[in-house]
């Protein structure tokens, strides 16, 4: 039979996302499961949020402000930042898709640490970039230094994935400077900050702030995680002027949809919920590392909101053990397993489940 799809993707894994809660709960019979897999917020959309998006939802007949006008505006007065500089799309994921799309050609390479964002590898193939994946420090964090020895005069772009998925690691200011200046001024480095909000280490910086303004940074965010619109898929990026112009040449058309564009405004208004809510999750972080310690697992410092178990061989086991206790996280067999950090009863679940997966 004749192939009509590329070959190579072939070797290329699917993307996982979190199981269905339905699903197992029905399976296991029991009334409720609980989803730690996915990177959540659990406390609901934001004030204002539903009725914004119950009024743009009597305009879906039309197509969207392809231009975001509104939307990049706010942003750009949120972080002090020209319009012009900010690019939005269908969640962090699709611009940085875009961002391949943008800077690389068949048999250019992307560089990024590993384990690192499972969807960095599928961009990569997807644009017909070559992936460079530079190994973890056995802290499960990046090394940077190491990655600046895999730039080669092929290299076009960079991802730097701060705090790290899914190992919730982080890589200070000191660290970036060396990297940075290490880096050749035409290859794009991508800081990607998805979960900046639930940073607490004061040496980790905000790269808008600290670095936006280099001409081959771009800062890559998302809308999906502290402020509560994973369902809406709304992700933003800044970068210099003329960088951002070229993304939007091949950005999907309409692709930040009415709804999501309202959710975002209305989210932006309610800032100060944000950072309650972010501070409960932190909270809640710091109760679950120091319970999975007590268990002997060997839990690195997390910045984001989920916390980070390397449990290598055992990490199948460990995940099957907590989905057969109705509690779904998300394994990365044969390196560890992530957990979301979620509500005090949802985690006091997590914990009674580990308990019994470990023993």
């Amino acid at each position: 039979m004749t192939r009509l799809t590329r070959a190579d993707l072939d070797a290329l894994p699917n993307y996982v996302p979190g199981r269905n809660v339905a699903d197992l709960a029905r399976e296991l019979g029991i009334a409720e499961a609980v989803k730690l897999a996915s990177n959540e917020v659990p406390y609901g959309p934001l004030p204002g949020v539903v009725e914004a998006v119950t009024e743009a939802a009597r305009t879906a007949h039309r197509y969207p402000d392809m231009g975001v006008l509104r939307l990049r505006d706010a942003i750009g007065e949120r972080f002090g930042v020209e319009a012009e500089r900010v690019v939005t799309g269908c969640g962090s994921v699709a611009l940085a898709e875009i961002l391949a799309k943008a800077t690389c050609l068949p048999g250019d390479e992307i560089v990024y640490s590993w384990r690192s964002f499972e969807a960095y590898p599928i961009i990569a193939a997807g644009g017909g970039a070559t992936s460079v994946r530079v190994p973890n420090t056995a802290a499960h964090g990046h090394d940077l230094a190491a990655m600046a020895e895999a730039i080669t005069d092929r290299t076009r772009m960079v991802f730097v994935c701060n705090p790290n998925n899914p190992t919730g690691t982080s890589v200070r200011k000191t660290e970036i400077d060396r990297f940075l200046a290490a880096v050749p001024s035409d290859v794009l480095v991508v800081l990607d900050e998805a979960y900046r909000e639930f940073v607490t280490d004061p040496d980790v910086p905000d790269a808008l702030e600290t670095y936006g303004d280099r001409p081959n940074v771009v800062v890559l965010r998302t809308m999906s995680k502290a402020w509560g619109l994973a369902g809406l898929r709304m992700g933003y990026l800044v970068a210099q002027p003329e960088v951002a112009s070229a993304l939007r040449k091949v950005v999907t058309p309409f692709s930040t949809s009415t709804v999501a564009q309202a959710a975002a405004l209305a989210a932006l208004e309610a800032e100060g919920e944000v950072r309650r809510r972010c501070s409960l999750v932190v909270a809640e972080r710091a109760r679950l590392t120091e319970g999975l310690r007590k268990l002997s697992v060997e839990v690195p410092e997390s910045q984001a909101n989920f916390v980070w178990l390397p449990l290598g061989d055992r990490t199948a086991a460990f995940a099957a053990a907590c989905e057969n206790r109705g509690v779904i996280v998300r394994g990365f067999h044969p390196e560890g397993v992530r957990v979301t950090v979620g509500t005090p009863e949802e985690n006091d679940l997590f914990l009674t489940a580990a308990e019994a997966a470990l023993s």
